[in-house]
């Protein structure tokens, strides 16, 4: 007798928030109370939100192909986070970066000391790809200075977080940049371009204000020793250049030319390679290696090398691995129905694009909270307003926008979350203590608020269609 199959029944609300609270309390447990890395709770719960979905009837099989369709999904994204770590490697040995930052630093003066903090951190940031990265070297250095000259700790704090957070939101090379795009539905060109919409003003208005602060403690003859021993050792390691400056230019245009993606980067990955030969004399052999495993400075200063040692295809893993597994459970939440319960639930509470966009925004922050981890943050915000953005007609690069407008920068706002613990940390300084300072990192969201419920942000799909990435080759 042949066996009837168990027809799969829609999810209650409170079995699809099951799932979800368990997946918060197994990453708020592992990550908060035992300091690991969020991948196995990750796994951990996808494993209970498979077990919800057998409850609810679907079959071993179903839930499988649910899991193989959220890892196809985040493909692109897979792919473009490969080839930026070969970028990071190739820049850092052909010099591009060291000019980059070498440069930054020259701008730093006593008189504007704060909002120069802001500027080199940006650049620093903007040319890494890492606010953690800009926030445990050049940010170190700064507080260190920040001492001599007698300004608070946690104000010269809230200004590295500022510039490190604004170019880890804007950098093409940042984890962050390139999967909320492919969170969303659009390229990360389109992403970017569309930011400079709501993060050019905020930034503005951050400096002003950084500006105005910095007045009161400007003072001439301070000792800036530690970044001189940073300018000197890039000096003596790097032949630093200004054509050097190449590369990234060639991929701010191609962002400009709406490039797609991975052509844009590859052609910053030969043009740094070619002028690291000619300006570096490097070899074929140590560009596939940097690409492949990274730079490793050594130049016997702890801070520049901590600064240059990162880079290649197999350190991006880390990054590859949790957006895959992090994929496993969104394909299970959305093929059996229970992501769409919540979704529904929550887009009843959002009647206009404004309120659609700030509800965006609110879980963005809630996740920052309540999953401590950067990339959660985007990752299930992404995956449970994607379809409501597009049944209302509006461009993805919207949702892109706000989950970099409230999940990248406000992950620094919670004392518990990741990026809270390591640049309390890193700093010396608690979160608590330089959370009213960090005036980007909080400002962005209420910044993507208001401009969106003026209009300002507001771009229908029938805009810019050539944009659009079909939801099947999305994340």
């Amino acid at each position: 007798m042949e066996k009837t199959k168990r027809v799969p029944r829609k999810p209650k609300i409170w079995e699809a928030l099951l799932s979800f609270a368990f997946l918060i309390a197994v990453m708020a447990v592992g990550i908060a109370v035992f300091h690991s890395d969020p991948h196995v709770p990750m796994i951990i719960g996808s494993a209970f939100a498979a077990a919800m979905a057998l409850w609810l009837g679907f079959d071993w099989k179903t839930i499988e192909n649910a899991m193989f369709d959220g890892i196809h999904q985040a493909l692109q994204a897979v792919i473009i986070l490969a080839i930026i770590g070969v970028l990071i490697g190739v820049w850092l040995v052909s010099g591009v970066v060291p000019t980059m930052i070498y440069y930054g630093l020259k701008i730093i003066t006593p008189t504007f000391f704060l909002i120069a903090t802001v500027i080199t951190c940006s650049i620093t940031s903007l040319a890494t790809g890492t606010s953690w990265g800009t926030a445990g070297t050049i940010g170190l250095a700064l507080m260190g200075v920040a001492t001599g000259l007698g300004i608070p700790l946690p104000m010269a704090a809230g200004a590295v977080l500022s510039g490190a957070y604004f170019g880890d939101k804007m950098s093409p090379l940042s984890d962050t940049t390139n999967l909320a795009p492919a969170m969303a539905g659009t390229d990360v060109f389109t992403h970017v371009k569309f930011m400079l919409k709501s993060t050019i003003p905020v930034y503005i208005i951050v400096l002003a204000i950084f500006m105005i602060l910095g007045f009161q403690f400007g003072k001439s003859g301070s000792d800036l020793s530690a970044l001189k021993v940073i300018t000197d050792g890039l000096n003596s390691t790097f032949n630093i250049n200004p054509v050097l400056l190449l590369p990234p230019i060639i991929v701010i245009v191609s962002i400009a030319l709406k490039m797609p993606a991975i052509p844009g980067i590859f052609l910053g990955i030969i043009s740094g390679g070619i002028l690291g030969a000619i300006v570096q004399g490097n070899s074929f052999g140590v560009l596939l290696e940097c690409a492949t495993n990274g730079y490793a400075s050594e130049t016997g200063i702890e801070s520049l090398d901590e600064l240059l040692s990162k880079g290649g295809l197999n350190n991006m893993m880390y990054s590859i691995s949790l957006t895959i597994l992090a994929m496993c459970f969104g394909g299970i939440m959305e093929k059996t129905g229970q992501l769409e319960v919540i979704v529904q639930k929550l887009i009843s509470l959002a009647r206009g694009t404004t309120s659609l966009v700030g509800l965006t925004l609110v879980t963005c922050l809630a996740s920052n909270a309540t999953m401590p981890e950067q990339y959660i943050s985007i990752v299930v915000p992404g995956r449970m307003y994607s379809e409501s953005y597009r049944k209302r007609g509006l461009h993805p690069k919207m949702l892109s926008n706000a989950l970099e407008g409230s999940g990248t920068v406000t992950s620094a706002l919670v004392p518990w979350n990741t990026c809270g613990v390591f640049m309390s940390t890193t700093l010396g300084i608690s979160t608590l203590a330089y959370a009213p300072w960090t005036f980007f990192n909080y400002l962005m969201p209420i910044g993507v608020f208001v401009m969106t419920l003026f209009g300002f942000l507001t771009v229908k799909i029938e805009d810019d269609p050539g944009t659009v990435i079909e939801a099947k080759e999305t994340l």
